[in-house]
């Protein structure tokens, strides 16, 4: 499949529900705002990166990715969490989303649903095949990435070249499937 030059960090994506911008190092004290709360973490496998001292590597590596966004609630601009593209590859016509998080105050309603729809859309202008690394014992996440029509292709324990400390399932959403 010929698709365009894939911009892994395009100036915006947004909808009527939320906004999508470049993730910025002045955007640190706010981001850190929202992760600082230890119920966000709970099913991740780092339980802890609620302390500054943990998420401060999570976010430098965002920043240094080139294709993280701050996801802000489109009509206040109120930060609502973190995302990001990862595993690009052209070869295999695949990018993966993940290493997102969302503040518990909008958990439950429209706002994963619409930057994931975001991402996707934008991603399927450019490869066939979107994956999502969630950790084993992440039910939740699990949950809405199947709703999505994304399929469970199994266990991985690393993502790209970097060894992850707790297993991992590897979802696969192929534009046929795909359900949003």
């Amino acid at each position: 499949m010929t698709k365009s030059a894939f911009n892994l960090q395009p100036e915006i994506l947004e909808d009527d529900i939320t906004k999508l911008v470049p993730l910025q190092e002045s955007d640190f004290d706010a981001l850190y705002q929202v992760a600082s709360d230890p119920l966000i973490w709970e099913q991740h496998p780092i339980k802890d990166r609620y302390k500054i001292e943990i998420f401060r590597p999570f976010f430098d590596a965002a920043i240094n990715s080139k294709s993280s966004f701050l996801i802000l609630d489109k009509q206040t601009n109120e930060i609502v969490g973190n995302t990001r593209y990862y595993d690009y590859n052209p070869e295999k016509s695949s990018i993966a989303i993940g290493f997102t998080f969302i503040g518990r105050k909008f958990w439950g309603g429209l706002y994963n649903k619409s930057n994931k729809k975001l991402l996707i859309d934008y991603a399927f202008q450019h490869v066939d095949s979107v994956l999502f690394h969630i950790g084993t014992d992440n039910i939740r996440s699990q949950k809405a990435v199947s709703k999505l029509g994304a399929i469970n292709i199994g266990e991985v324990n690393s993502i790209g070249n970097i060894p992850v400390n707790l297993p991992h399932f590897e979802y696969e959403l192929k534009v046929e499937n795909y359900k949003l």
